[in-house]
């Protein structure tokens, strides 16, 4: 039936039965004769008697009324026994039970959990009869009972003494394996003074993930092979529990609970022994099949309680919170120590210290000066993480870069701008514009915005000094490096400065149309909806935007056509640089410049010049609404409010050479070059500059009168294999174009 082997209490238990079917001259073995077989074995009857005193006689007397309304087989006919229908049901099942628990080999409990699930059986409703329903218990008694059996444990690693050391890891042995610990001199200290506590000597280390918090165990553990910890400790071992590996396999809960004995009573035998659980807030619910049953962390608790053996455990503050801190029991026979994140002084020591490993193992030489680059650069640029492990994983990738890729002169060295370039594909941002040493492209910020953007300087030199007064650390590190408001009529180039910015910068342009948060509830889609709601799984637009991108201009287009509940979700963004979604998690936006566009008070724009000796611009006008449209304490938080001057004709004509000039490059790729006449661009300036529609009724102006006529030669006409053509006015004022 199976490649499988069966224990000695199984192969018993089947012979058993195939000679009770022989005695009783039944033709099928049936699980009837194994449940009476079963009756003879001690653990079996002595777990049955639990429920009751007489359960075994019971059993019996109720297994042998039914062999007798079985047809017998007539004395003096020989017969070869065989299995019946239900018997190879249960079979099946039970060894299926094997292959799904990763055992070794069929035991008594297989067999009888199969029984106890086999349908329309006697042999079922017999057995059940004794223990009820609460089969679950039966089961974890059971398997505790032939565990204990001398001549047959349920586990068979359970017949060394020392079964239990192959389920744990002992960090003593693995010191050398592991990076030394630099610093945490303090943690450390206070871990050994918890740990030679007499009562409650089980420090907890509490840290987000990668500031150091298994180093710290293995530091500690190095410290006690070198011998130098109090004398308290000495001769101490540390081994690592991995709660994974123990509940991998367990198919009934005694499983699980007999590992976890084993191995505290085996550590307990040793003496000097400090278990070490990583993610200790596994163990609440850790082989739970209840709500009325135990857990892993209910079954620790006497040898917390006890002393004997002391526990390190080490989790995150977010797992602390939503699993560990409900068990209060736990949590008070632990001491908690909070790891926090090393400062970036502290980081460069610590890699100081480290370097030496990594450059043996990738044959490379890391500069001190590249060393203090990686730390600064992703202690600003990486949010999403935290020091030192994700400066340790730079060091390592541009390591591992160089030792593949050797540069020109067959050097190396793993250099800043290597580890730029890294940076720049983790975290999505222009190389150059990580190079704090190198302003050169800083420096020449406005005039290649100013070349893109015309009529707008004062616009334009504002946004600038706004990113290179960042730039240069004269603001508040927990801002975004940019709040600006930008305001004016529409089609006056305050989107096209953003993306110009965005590109000139070498991030990305995030851009969000908030005419489509005019409702309350639709703002709720940025930060995530409320658990509950519709959406709640999909997390928050803007949050998950910036943690893809945190190096990025983000465009909040048409402001003040978003619900007003917005602006409270921009306050702590403009103030403190962080907006959390609905689940708890921080989006960063210290490396964002944020441009908001407003045309609030556009219909007080026109109204701007009336009266006698007004000289105030349509921006100026427009600025005065926006102070009655946003609150003042959105207001105060901006770097800068921008106007953006109204359009003249002047401006428009450089927008109309401009959009000319993209149009000669769509030409150039069909091989057309074109030519225009003063007269034609005097006609296309005349009809799109209007100041109410901007630059916007240029694009209008060519779309309609120059771009068709082009279309038709280059498909049909004079153009088809490319050519110059000149843009003329004809004697009524009409487009036309000439061969030349």
């Amino acid at each position: 039936m199976s490649t499988l082997k069966n224990s000695p209490n199984a192969n018993s238990a089947l012979a058993g039965a195939v000679e009770k079917c022989k005695s009783m001259r039944h033709e099928f073995v049936m699980p009837e004769h194994i449940l009476y077989a079963l009756l003879s074995q001690n653990p079996f009857a002595s777990t049955l008697e639990m429920y009751d005193i007489d359960a075994v006689s019971t059993l019996k007397s109720l297994v042998n009324d039914f062999f007798y309304t079985v047809q017998q087989v007539p004395k003096g006919v020989d017969y070869e026994v065989m299995s019946s229908v239900q018997l190879d049901t249960m079979m099946t099942m039970a060894y299926d039970q094997v292959v799904s628990s990763s055992a070794e080999s069929l035991d008594v409990p297989h067999l009888v959990y199969a029984m106890l699930h086999l349908d329309d059986s006697h042999a079922n409703y017999m057995l059940r009869q004794i223990v009820g329903d609460d089969t679950e218990e039966m089961m974890s008694l059971l398997i505790s009972a032939y565990a204990e059996q001398d001549d047959s444990p349920a586990d068979p690693e359970a017949q060394s003494g020392e079964a239990w050391r192959s389920q744990v890891v002992c960090l003593n042995d693995m010191v050398s394996l592991h990076n030394p610990l630099i610093g945490r001199e303090a943690e450390l200290e206070r871990t050994i003074q918890v740990l030679c506590r007499r009562e409650k000597n089980n420090p907890l280390h509490v840290g987000e993930p990668g500031v150091g918090k298994t180093a710290l165990v293995y530091g500690l553990a190095e410290r006690i092979v070198k011998g130098d910890v109090p004398k308290r400790l000495r001769g101490c071992r540390i081994y690592q529990v991995d709660l994974g590996s123990l509940l991998a396999g367990t198919q009934f809960r005694g499983d699980f609970e007999k590992r976890i004995k084993t191995i505290m009573e085996g550590l307990r035998k040793e003496g000097n022994a400090i278990v070490y659980i990583d993610e200790i807030h596994t163990l609440v619910g850790a082989g739970r099949t209840g709500d009325g049953s135990m857990d892993a962390s209910n079954m620790l608790k006497p040898y917390l309680e006890g002393g004997e053996i002391r526990f390190i455990g080490s989790t995150t503050y977010e797992e602390y919170n939503r699993y560990f801190s409900r068990s209060k029991g736990i949590v008070r026979r632990f001491q908690q120590i909070d790891i926090d994140e090393p400062s970036v002084e502290e980081t460069i020591r610590i890699i100081m210290g480290l370097k030496d490993k990594y450059e043996q193992f990738h044959k490379v030489t890391y500069p001190d000066e590249t060393v203090e680059y990686v730390v600064t650069a992703s202690a600003k640029y990486v949010n999403d993480r935290f020091l030192p492990d994700k400066a340790i994983d730079i060091i390592d990738e541009a390591g591992a870069y160089r030792e593949i890729h050797p540069s020109a002169d067959g050097g190396r060295v793993v250099d800043k701008v290597l580890v730029a370039d890294i940076l720049s594909k983790v975290c999505k941002v222009d190389a150059m514009a990580m190079k704090d040493d190198d302003n050169g492209a800083l420096e020449t910020l406005l005039e290649r915005v100013s070349a893109s953007i015309y009529g707008q300087d004062e616009a334009v030199r504002q946004v600038v000094e706004a990113i290179q007064m960042s730039k240069a650390g004269l603001l508040d590190d927990d801002k975004p490096l940019a709040s600006l408001l930008f305001v004016g009529p529409t089609g006056v180039g305050k989107t096209e400065v953003a993306k110009v910015l965005a590109r000139e910068l070498g991030v990305q342009l995030v851009r969000f149309d908030m005419s489509e948060y005019t409702e309350k509830h639709t703002v709720a889609k940025l930060i995530g909806s409320p658990a509950g709601y519709v959406g709640y799984e999909d997390g928050g637009l803007l949050t998950d935007a910036i943690r893809k991108t945190p190096n990025c201009v983000l465009l909040l287009d048409e402001i003040e056509k978003a619900h007003s509940d917005i602006y409270n979700i921009l306050l702590q963004v403009m103030d403190y640089a962080r907006l959390t979604d609905n689940k708890g998690r921080k989006a960063d936006f210290r490396n964002v410049v944020l441009i908001m566009t407003s045309n609030a008070g556009a219909q007080y724009a026109s109204q701007a010049s009336v009266g006698f000796g007004a000289r105030v611009s349509a921006g100026e006008a427009m600025l005065r609404q926006v102070k009655r449209t946003f609150k003042p304490e959105f207001i105060n938080r901006l770097s800068a409010m921008v106007v953006f001057n109204d359009m003249d004709r002047v401006m428009a004509g450089m927008i109309l050479d401009k959009k000319l000039r993209e149009l000669r490059a769509k030409l150039e790729a069909r091989h057309v070059t074109m030519t225009l006449s003063d007269k034609a661009r005097e006609h296309l300036l005349n009809k799109g500059f209007t100041r109410e529609y901007g630059a916007r009724e240029l694009d209008r102006v060519i779309a309609h009168d120059l771009k068709p006529k082009l279309m038709r030669e280059i498909l049909f006409g004079s153009l088809k294999n490319g050519g110059h053509i000149i843009v003329d006015l004809d004697d009524e004022a009409k487009m036309i174009l000439l061969p030349s």
